[in-house]
């Protein structure tokens, strides 16, 4: 049995895979109504808080566990230099006493390969790992496309090919939703208003080679949302225009790299319009929504992989 922990900037998470099957628990952080995210200080609290509920929960869904083999956790966002976040420590706390209790070995990556592997995992793709795919991982801090092959030190190494050059696509959604007084994080409201709109919306998006820009999005939103535009319409507009954002570096960066598998994680990976349209344009794997958002599915498949 491999247990794993995130703890991201919104999310506590715990997860137990028996090379087979994974079973997760997890707990949204809270955040005020009207604003827009977390201080580290405050993420770093709940998560302390959430962690010993969640494993609780966890543990109480298992019959028996049979011995903990291996504890992976998420110890930074990226696996490059300077990459942290102060959120992580939490689960690292959390993942050092496990291993040390079980006598278990512990295995620590990166938030984002988390995320990859979780995502191979609920499309039974777990063996892209073994050649080069491109996935795309896109949430509220990252939207980012990245070349992954396989490393025999870090299982799967993710280098950056492609990127948001400001305003994140899971930003922009929160954003928009805030400014329409949906609950953080907005992404399954502006979702569901956005299903609700008839309008279609011709966008062009703003590519610099592979890389994309979003600000332009935020601002024609305010400017819908002043000109008394409905909700409906305005998160269409926003999600079209992130759809179609992602559509664009998808064609170019196949273009540049030839017709590799395309995987796409991330919470903004869960809306049902991006779903649609790149799954079926690019024989795209996309996760269910519980193994796209944050989750330590990831990790528990991680200290599997690192235990073979």
């Amino acid at each position: 049995m491999f247990l794993g922990f995130d703890t991201s900037n919104y999310t506590t998470s715990a997860a137990l895979y028996d090379g087979s099957t994974v079973v997760m628990k997890k707990k949204m952080l809270s955040v005020k109504q009207g604003e827009r995210g977390l201080r580290q200080s405050d993420a770093l609290f709940q998560h302390t808080v959430n962690l010993p509920h969640v494993i609780g929960e966890l543990t109480s869904e298992i019959k028996s566990i049979d011995k903990i083999t291996a504890v992976g956790v998420s110890s930074r966002p990226r696996n490059v230099e300077g990459s942290y976040m102060p959120c992580f420590l939490a689960g690292v706390n959390a993942a050092v006493a496990a291993s040390s209790f079980c006598g278990a070995p512990l295995y620590k990556t990166s938030h984002q390969v988390g995320h990859i592997l979780a995502a191979l995992y609920s499309c039974n793709a777990l063996k892209l790992i073994n050649a080069p795919f491109i996935a795309f991982h896109v949430s509220g801090g990252t939207t980012e496309a990245l070349l992954v092959t396989p490393d025999n030190e870090e299982i799967i190494k993710a280098k950056l090919i492609a990127e948001s050059r400001d305003l994140k696509a899971g930003q922009a959604i929160d954003r928009t939703g805030i400014m329409l007084d949906l609950k953080f994080p907005c992404g399954a409201e502006l979702d569901r208003l956005s299903a609700e709109s008839n309008r279609e919306f011709k966008v062009k998006p703003s590519l610099i080679g592979n890389d994309c820009s979003l600000s332009g999005v935020e601002n024609k939103a305010i400017k819908l949302f002043e000109s008394g535009e409905s909700a409906q319409d305005i998160a269409k507009f926003v999600i079209t225009y992130i759809c179609e954002t992602l559509d664009k570096m998808t064609e170019e960066i196949l273009n540049d790299y030839g017709n590799l598998p395309v995987v796409f994680a991330g919470g903004v990976s869960c809306n049902s319009m991006i779903r649609q349209k790149l799954k079926g344009k690019y024989s795209a794997y996309f996760a269910e929504p519980r193994f796209s958002c944050d989750n330590a599915a990831g990790t528990a498949i991680y200290a599997k992989l690192k235990s073979i």
